[in-house]
């Protein structure tokens, strides 16, 4: 009973895992053939990859994508790491508060937060004309913003569980040999929180790079980026064909992101577990 329930839940895991990573399978395996169509082959060729570099809409979506991503995930993460730090040395009620109301932007409809910021910017942009100020709406900065809302939670998420692993005591016994809070901050606090630092500008980079629904509600119409510009091909014709290899490299890089942080993760554990050796070694 016990090895058939042990094959019955590999087989079930790897069904799981055949069905979601099968579409990106034939993806990568059809961007290595100019076929306009997934299903006919017509040749191995990397034909497709150089016409994507060559594709002016596809690249102008690519760099707009990149820009806003990288502006929103920078921001959101300073903002979201000082945040959780705030919070962890605020007091007990005040930080049941604020970990309570940082919830909601996590579990809330993305649809929802679109059409309030949305609503709130044309508010701003009426009451700044009343008072003599131009200003437009949508622009890159809405954009930003809602970028920045969108993952600044996540950010949070991702930094507070580091806080609570970290030995608070250090940060004391820095203040105690002389340092300044600012001192015992950034050379105490931050490396250790580092890992859910990188974790979070990851998570909100990610959040960014294919977001559509603020995207589209909050930008301006010749700001495209990658999911904007395919969603107005899709409905005037069909996918160009070089999406295909973008989506290859896009995959490629991020299983090597992911690949090399496991690496590194691994290392490290292995690191501290040679020095846990040495110790009980040394003690015996």
């Amino acid at each position: 009973m016990k090895r058939s329930r042990k094959i019955l839940s590999l087989a079930y895991i790897y069904l799981i895992l055949l069905l979601m990573y099968a579409p990106i399978l034939v993806i990568i395996i059809f961007s290595f053939t100019t076929s306009t169509n997934i299903g006919m082959w017509s040749g191995f060729s990397f034909e497709l990859y150089l016409k994507l570099f060559k594709h002016k809409d596809i690249m102008r979506a690519l760099t707009n994508t990149l820009i806003i991503a990288i502006s929103s995930s920078l921001i959101s993460t300073l903002l979201g790491t000082l945040g959780a730090v705030g919070v962890y040395y605020s007091k007990r009620r005040t930080r049941k508060v604020f970990e309570t109301v940082n919830e909601i932007p996590v579990v809330n409809a993305e649809v929802v937060v679109a059409i309030s910021l949305a609503i709130l910017f044309r508010l701003g942009v009426q009451l700044l004309a009343k008072i003599g100020i131009p200003a437009e709406s949508p622009s890159f900065g809405t954009l930003l913003i809602g970028h920045i809302v969108l993952s600044i939670a996540f950010v949070y998420l991702s930094v507070r569980p580091k806080l609570y692993q970290m030995d608070p005591s250090d940060y004391e016994a820095a203040l105690d040999l002389g340092a300044k809070p600012l001192q015992a901050l950034l050379k105490i606090v931050l490396p250790a929180i580092m890992p859910g630092i990188i974790a979070g500008f990851m998570l909100a980079f990610t959040l960014s790079l294919d977001d559509f629904v603020i995207t589209n509600f909050l930008r301006v119409q010749s700001f495209d980026t990658l999911s904007t510009y395919v969603q107005g091909v899709i409905v005037k014709s069909s996918i160009p064909a070089e999406l295909r290899a973008l989506t290859t490299l896009i995959f490629l890089v991020t299983l090597a992101i992911v690949l090399l942080a496991s690496y590194k993760n691994e290392k490290k554990t292995h690191r501290k577990q040679s020095k846990r050796l040495l110790m009980r070694g040394g003690k015996k």
